[in-house]
């Protein structure tokens, strides 16, 4: 176990300073902006799906498509990984024709029912091709039970480094919390609706 806290804390780090350097980048280089919730959230129609199910084929034809996904049982003493595994295809396939999608999910990966998880986090995820953006959200993410984000980060450089912690605040301020928006590339499909 110590390796695999020695090794996801390396890989943190290694994520932590990769992030940093990219928002910290010239605005000429294109860097991410902070988390948003999508301009069309007040018009979701919610569509909730529990562990291993599958969304409805015509979902697709809403606009926006707004879809929550409890994907907290990955587990392999149960056949939970395996139900994951079967539901996330048509889950992307829902996802890959629209215009403007936005996706909620809380995720937990362990090794038995009732194990503290390997991993674990709550999502959002949204995209809007008309209006060309993108952005994720994570919060409450956890490596075996330790917050691991832009957050923890942030309260770790805040003593020693306080501009850089400024800079990097917007886009987590919370432990394990980490978040942003980036532009997306043009949409034929998706152009003049």
């Amino acid at each position: 176990m110590p390796r695999f806290r020695r090794s996801s804390r390396l890989l943190t780090l290694a994520a932590a300073v990769l992030f940093a350097a990219t928002v910290t980048a010239p605005a000429s280089a294109n860097a991410p902006d902070p988390y948003s919730e999508p301009p069309f959230a007040a018009a979701c129609d919610w569509h909730t799906y529990g562990e291993g199910e599958t969304p409805d084929p015509w979902l697709w034809l809403s606009d926006p498509v707004c879809v929550e996904y409890s994907k907290r049982d990955i587990t392999l003493d149960n056949g939970g990984a395996v139900r994951f595994l079967l539901a996330e295809p048509a889950r992307f396939a829902l996802a890959l024709p629209v215009c403007r999608y936005y996706q909620r999910d809380h995720w937990s990966v362990q090794s038995t029912t009732g194990a503290v998880p390997y991993v674990s986090w709550d999502g959002r995820y949204w995209f809007d091709k008309r209006n060309r953006r993108a952005a994720m959200l994570l919060t409450n993410f956890r490596l075996n039970g330790v917050t691991v984000g832009i957050g923890d980060l942030v309260a770790a450089l805040r003593p020693q480094l306080p501009e850089v912690a400024d800079v990097l605040d917007a886009y987590g301020d919370e432990a394990g919390e980490s978040g942003l928006s980036v532009t997306l590339p043009f949409s034929l499909l998706c152009a003049g609706w």
